[in-house]
């Protein structure tokens, strides 16, 4: 493998029943951020079928070239026929660096091609930038430079780890939705649109779709919402969640929680804030009987205000909050709801 002759930063730009995930506009973000550091282009890759249309809006939102895969046999989300195309794609035009996004699709997807190409995947990562590998400089060790250091959380979230690819590319990643951010959309602006036939072949792992059957979501977005009211262990219980929901009810929020709230079954995997939940950016963060490990502040400090509720004066969410109340929160929040609850009928 001559590492030369891998150039730019690709994207995987998602799409179901063709209308664009949205990361794919994240990871054109960093992308873009990427590139500018290797002096470079962004190029997203788009596989569908009759999805060409597509490719305006990935150039309005910084993509400057975009290499589209249409087929019929793509027109669902199935491995086989994806991996073919993608692999295809990596074959032929050779990227330097290859991110897909850490979705139900991408998770599937990533590590196949990445077996096809022969490159290694560094999965679910929260932060990407370019540097030096080894880190520090280590005598007896060449020292690369321009390599993808890829950080992702490791042993359940316990530590941090940053892994490069330095022998092999594409550099490939997954990364978590809601980590990275979409640039401003720009109106009109326009891009290259390659259309290349990736010359699939139909074989024995190709699997018949037989149904489609939509879930219905019983829980909304978390990462959508403009104001969060997340609960910790710190709440007590499942029932205590009720004062939760009440002040979510008396602004607008919606209601989320720590990792420690999931494992005891008080709340759905889908409102996790941290590093094994989602990414979260909020106008205003509510953070309710929550210590504030590391796990689940690099989940929600990207917050606009965060706002800490801890009886524990030492706690380190304190270090992240714009605003702390140290004290009881079966007493603060009550009092808290009906301060907005009056405020809000007095407007």
């Amino acid at each position: 493998m001559s590492l030369e002759e891998y150039k730019g930063v690709f994207i995987y730009a998602q799409q179901v029943d063709n209308k664009l995930s949205g990361i794919a506009f994240e990871l054109i973000g960093k992308g873009k951020e990427l590139a500018n550091d290797l002096g470079e282009k962004v190029t997203a890759v788009l596989v569908g079928s009759d999805v060409k249309g597509l490719a305006t809006e990935l150039a309005e939102y910084g993509a400057d070239r975009v290499i589209v895969v249409d087929n019929p046999a793509l027109k669902e989300y199935r491995t086989e026929p994806y991996a073919q195309a993608l692999t295809a794609v990596i074959n032929e035009f050779k990227p330097e660096i290859m991110l897909v996004g850490a979705t139900a699709i991408g998770r599937d997807l990533g590590p196949t091609v990445s077996a096809r190409v022969a490159t290694g995947l560094t999965a679910d990562c929260t932060s990407l930038e370019i540097g030096d590998f080894p880190m520090e400089p280590k005598e007896g060790v060449e020292q690369k430079h321009n390599q993808l250091l890829m950080t992702r959380p490791a042993f359940g979230g316990n530590t941090i780890a940053t892994i490069a690819c330095p022998d092999n590319r594409p550099q490939m990643a997954t990364v978590r939705p809601g980590v990275m951010q979409k640039l401003p959309k720009e109106a009109g602006r326009t891009c290259e649109v390659v259309e290349f036939d990736a010359k699939l072949t139909e074989n024995n792992k190709y699997v018949e779709i037989l149904n489609i059957v939509k879930e219905v979501a019983e829980t909304v977005d978390i990462m959508e919402a403009k104001i969060l009211v997340s609960g910790g262990r710190g709440v007590g219980s499942a029932d205590n969640f009720k004062l939760l929901d009440d002040l979510a009810a008396a602004i607008g929020g919606t209601v989320s929680c720590s990792r420690a709230v999931v494992d005891s079954g008080w709340k759905p995997k889908d409102l996790q804030v941290g590093q094994t939940g989602k990414t979260v950016r909020p106008q205003v963060y509510f953070a309710i009987g929550i210590s504030g490990a590391i796990q689940h502040t690099a989940g929600m400090e990207e917050s606009d205000i965060i706002i800490a509720i801890n009886k524990d004066e030492t706690a380190p969410i304190f270090d992240v909050a714009d605003y702390g109340i140290v004290g009881d929160l079966n007493k603060i929040v009550p009092q808290l709801t009906e301060a907005l609850k009056a405020e809000v009928a007095a407007k």
